[in-house]
């Protein structure tokens, strides 16, 4: 398969990420059945530490391998993009083993001293295989979107669910008897078996290319830049995306301990800590990051569709693919806000079997919107190589968020609430940032039209979901749950059509039924 337009590599991507992530909440609703919210609060606990090394060793190769091979092939230097490859390869394996290395020999030290709870230990040996595969595939990732080609990310995504879905809920079921944190465990050992196949997947894709170009005996048109790759230019972009990303892992590992010691000042026991831990970042945040199939999509498609017009000087194709991605964006994340908010309780309680979830789910909801636009506005930012403006917007955030933390979730009154405050403060905040510094750099501004347009419908829709959800004419809760989300997405559509904000062209911009 060869490249794709930006709204067609878009769509690619969000269909593969609305599989994964309506996939990703089996586990999410049959995890906690399994091992508890004790269990889950174990697996999360380890989390936070890997995701810094994976941040290390994979966060701002694959970003600067896209653009790079984006470059190179507008150029049809096919010399430049095997070295690229082949340099990136031995960068991030050549990390991937250091830190795997490291962190089982310092497991027992990261998980009694910096961790709170010892029990987390098997996870986190369990997870350590991950790094050198999440290292692997993240540059061939990067490798397939500068060729604007996103079908092997999307097919890598939804095998490496698929199986992670079947390992996780396999694993610890089988372990369960040995203890809950051997439950724990196992869940991470699915995890790690998804990213291998997810690996595989692309490894397969990249050998078919290159078995596909020698059969048609494909040959490089003549090259008018000569096939010469120097490493600084992937440090140049990797190290300043490494060190944004950096900040916003670390502010996580930081609110994940700060959380559990916040928890026992305010006089919370280490288990019930655990646990709550647990509902906040096993239960609440997936559902919050639901939408977030979207942004992810447009900010993959978005860096090297701007990278090639920044280098053309083309601002008028930047300016259209940024109005695109917000709009898309605030069109589609508004009626998840409005159902996440009306039907807290019951969504929570359909999924968890736990209505006192929704509680948390309620108070982050209406702050969503300002997450799903913090996407594609950091990826505006490292595409036109203003990484540093994200890296500095990101550390205020993550300063804020965690002095918040301290303050509010060590007090009684507040507790695990507290912690939800900050991060929604986190999220306005740092989106907010990222806003200032487009506009500042593009005199970019959005039309004033799309966010009342928007607000109409949304509220509209929030009406007649809450009127279906507290009727008591027909049906049972589950039923009046089903028909409130149904028919209020029904009257979210009809809305944003009878105010145009979706109108006929956009719709024939769709890949595939566009035309029809």
């Amino acid at each position: 398969m060869g490249k794709q337009s930006f709204i067609k590599g878009t769509m690619i991507l969000l269909a593969a990420g609305i599989v994964n992530r309506i996939l990703g909440f089996v586990p999410r609703i049959a995890l906690p059945r399994i091992i508890g919210p004790e269990g889950v609060g174990l697996y999360q606990l380890g989390y936070p530490f890997m995701i810094v090394i994976i941040t290390i060793i994979s966060s701002g190769i694959p970003l600067a391998v896209a653009k790079l091979v984006a470059e190179a092939e507008s150029n049809k230097d096919e010399r430049k993009i095997r070295s690229i490859l082949k340099v990136s390869l031995t960068i991030t394996c050549v990390l991937a083993v250091f830190f795997t290395v490291f962190c089982a020999w310092a497991a027992p030290w990261i998980t009694t001293r910096l961790l709170t709870d010892s029990r987390v230990y098997y996870t986190f040996v369990s997870m350590c295989p991950i790094l050198p595969i999440v290292a692997v595939s993240a540059v061939y990732r990067g490798y397939f979107q500068g060729r604007h080609n996103m079908i092997p990310t999307a097919v890598s995504q939804v095998v490496e669910t698929l199986v992670r879905i079947v390992a996780m809920l396999t694993f610890a079921s089988v372990l369960l008897p040995y203890g809950i944190q051997w439950a724990a465990a196992g869940a991470m050992i699915g995890v790690v078996v998804g990213e291998l196949f997810g690996m595989l997947v692309l490894l397969f894709s990249y050998w078919r290319s290159k078995i596909r170009q020698v059969r048609t005996n494909a040959k490089p048109e003549t090259i008018k830049i000569p096939g010469i790759f120097r490493p600084r230019e992937l440090f140049s972009i990797a190290v300043p995306v490494t060190a944004s990303k950096l900040v916003g892992s670390a502010s996580y590992l930081l609110e994940s301990i700060l959380i559990a010691q916040s928890l026992a000042v305010a006089g919370v026991a280490t288990a019930l800590a655990t646990a709550q831990y647990g509902v906040l970042q096993g239960m609440v945040i997936p559902i919050l990051y639901l939408p977030g199939a979207l942004t992810y999509s447009l900010s993959v498609s978005l860096i090297p569709t701007l990278s090639d017009a920044a280098a053309r000087k083309d601002m008028k194709t930047i300016h259209i693919r940024l109005h695109q991605s917000l709009r898309l964006a605030l069109v589609t994340g508004a009626p998840f806000v409005v159902i996440m908010y009306v039907l807290a309780e019951p969504l929570c309680f359909f999924l968890y079997k736990n209505a006192e979830v929704g509680k948390m789910l309620k108070m982050m909801a209406p702050f969503a919107l300002f997450l799903y636009f913090q996407g594609p506005l950091q990826a505006v930012l490292q595409a036109l190589d203003r990484p540093g403006n994200a890296l500095v917007n990101t550390l205020v955030g993550a300063i804020v968020k965690l002095a918040l933390i301290c303050y509010l979730a060590s007090r009684p009154q507040w507790g695990i609430l507290g912690a939800v405050v900050a991060i929604n403060i986190n999220i306005v905040l740092v989106t907010m940032l990222h806003w200032r510094s487009v506009s500042r750099l593009l005199n970019f501004h959005m039309k004033g039209g799309d966010y009342w347009k928007t607000a109409i419908a949304a509220a509209v829709m929030g009406v007649c979901c809450y009127a279906v959800m507290n009727q008591t004419l027909y049906g049972g809760p589950f039923l009046r749950f089903l028909a409130a989300s149904v028919i209020s997405a029904v009257v979210y559509l009809v809305g944003i059509f009878a105010l145009k904000l979706v109108d006929r062209s956009d719709m024939t911009r769709i890949p595939w039924i566009g035309k029809k």
